[in-house]
């Protein structure tokens, strides 16, 4: 995709770190799969993993994690 903030580049795969703040909560994602762009560096996630980002954040929530630095692990679903 043609990244829409600097409009001059096309993003490639590679990793994000994400940080998520709520509340009390700060949690910090390395490794997150993401398309980046070579110019400018934004990084887009695809709607599956933003998802998948904001349960853990909310169970982190729950659990009350106050401050957490992660790595992403790709998901052990089986696909049925």
């Amino acid at each position: 995709m043609t990244c829409v903030v600097c409009r001059r580049c096309e993003t490639r795969a590679g990793t994000a770190t994400v940080t998520l703040v709520r509340g009390g909560l700060t949690l910090v994602v390395k490794g997150v799969p993401a398309q980046v762009c070579e110019v400018c560096g934004e990084e887009y996630l695809d709607e599956q993993t933003t998802a998948r980002l904001l349960e853990d954040a909310e169970r982190a929530a729950h659990q009350g994690v106050q401050v957490e630095v992660r790595t992403f692990a790709p998901s052990t679903e089986i696909a049925v």
